[in-house]
């Protein structure tokens, strides 16, 4: 019977990228618990929920906030959780009403919870409704008729569409689009991102869908990590870049490193 290896050397590349990146990971994190800014790269779409927000309370009119189809064990919803927690603070801050139509009974559930967390955090407790976050319907488009249908009656000055969404992500931003409303999207769903880029304003395209509550938070242990991921993106490019341009040149074969 052989003795076995301790390391196996035909992932030496997985190994080094896993230790580079939780170097990464932690200096970036330190630094940050130390107070030291990070330079995060703008997201036009986060950057304008402000804008969204202060909007709707000029007009006196609501928010409308969709928290996608999927249920809470997807990412998805669960970065849209976050997000809404950030623009429920906001909207307690500017004292503007939010409503929050669902899906699924366990993610209304949750957003109540999230929902009355931020206006108690923003010290407005008072203003927290819980009916203005309901249970829809669990048909797809019974639920997109629903929505619609609330565009329409209440006019919401601002829509937002964080989550993943499917074949309805076209009638819901129609529909927004045809009321007037200002409209921020964000979802991982590729299929349904060319409908939100050409009826919303501003859209979040895949990973921004994620960092949107790091981007709207300013927490600085989140900040850590999320520039740690950009730095790590960049080695890789310029890793790729290089190793690409060594192996055309017939310098250096770079798959002699890489697992067969």
């Amino acid at each position: 019977m052989g003795e076995t290896a301790w390391f196996d050397t035909s992932r030496t590349a997985e190994f080094v990228t896993a230790l580079v990146f939780g170097i990464l990971v932690v200096w970036f994190v330190t630094h940050a618990r130390r107070g030291r800014s990070f330079f995060i790269r703008p997201i036009p779409g986060l950057e304008a929920i402000d804008e969204a927000v202060g909007r709707a309370t000029e007009m006196g009119r609501p928010i409308l906030y969709c928290p996608g189809l999927d249920s809470m064990d997807e990412v998805a919803t669960v970065a849209s959780m976050n997000i809404l927690g950030q623009v429920a603070k906001k909207v307690a801050e500017y004292e503007t009403p939010i409503m929050v139509p669902n899906r699924d009974p366990i993610v209304m559930t949750v957003a109540q919870e999230v929902v009355r967390d931020a206006f108690t955090e923003a010290g407005r407790p008072d203003l927290y409704r819980s009916e203005d976050i309901y249970y829809s319907t669990y048909s797809q488009f019974g639920y997109a008729a629903n929505v619609c249908g609330t565009m329409i009656r209440e006019r919401p000055a601002t829509n937002l569409y964080f989550g993943r969404f499917y074949a309805e992500s076209l009638v819901l931003a129609e529909t927004g689009n045809m009321t007037g409303a200002i409209q921020i999207a964000g979802t991982d769903a590729d299929a349904q991102l060319p409908f939100f880029i050409t009826a919303c304003d501003y859209t979040l395209i895949g990973e921004e869908l994620y960092a949107g509550s790091v981007y709207l938070s300013r927490e600085p242990l989140l900040l850590g990590t999320l520039r740690a991921q950009d730095v790590a993106k960049v080695v890789l490019l310029v890793i790729l870049v290089v190793g690409s341009l060594l192996s055309i040149t017939g310098i250096w074969d770079v798959r002699s490193v890489l697992p067969e």
